[in-house]
């Protein structure tokens, strides 16, 4: 049953993120309240991991929830139910788009699409803010603007900002360097604990 279940909660996922990897985010984030087979905190090392290694981030973490929840079987259910919604509506869209390309209410509902994914995408944004940056159950605890923020956190996000944008030496650097420079001081900080 937990199969068919990973199935289903992630083809509901992969039918309405609309906008690509980072939309799956706010969803994963209430799949992970709704079924807890995974933590907030594991969440934002999906996000981490997906990020940094090859292919789209919402396969990967699919794949991951699959593989906690219920193994190898699992991981497939999960990602094929990911992936179901777009090879179906791909393959509706392409057969129908070749006669209707130029018809201004298909032009006009993608471009209406295009709010929707910034939409979901910053939401995905606010996520990853919200699980790496703020301490939101601290400061509802404390009542204090400091426990707000992770001090660390804050700091590297602003060093890795200011390196890649402003600094002349390390702007055209690769990513997979800062990607690798926040990896050290992840574990040289303990931002784990």
């Amino acid at each position: 049953m937990i199969y068919l279940r990973l199935f289903l909660e992630f083809f509901k996922i992969g039918l309405f993120a609309v906008g690509g990897g980072l939309a799956t985010l706010p969803f994963l984030s209430d799949l992970s309240d709704k079924t807890g087979w995974f933590t907030q905190a594991q969440l934002a090392d999906m996000i981490a991991i997906s990020e940094s290694t090859p292919g789209p981030i919402g396969v990967n973490s699919a794949t991951y929830v699959g593989f906690t929840s219920a193994g190898p079987l699992g991981s497939l259910c999960a990602t094929l139910g990911l992936i179901t919604p777009s090879v179906i509506i791909i393959l509706i869209v392409a057969r129908i788009l070749k006669a209707f390309k130029e018809n201004q209410t298909v032009k006009a509902v993608f471009y209406g699409l295009r709010p929707a994914s910034t939409g979901l995408i910053a939401a995905a944004g606010w996520t990853v803010i919200s699980i790496s940056i703020l301490n939101l159950a601290l400061f509802k605890e404390t009542g204090n603007v400091l426990d707000l923020f992770s001090i660390k956190a804050l700091v590297l996000a602003v060093i890795i900002y200011l390196l890649s944008n402003n600094i002349k030496q390390t702007k055209k650097l690769h990513p997979v360097y800062f990607l690798a420079l926040a990896a050290l001081a992840g574990i040289f900080f303990n931002f784990a604990g």
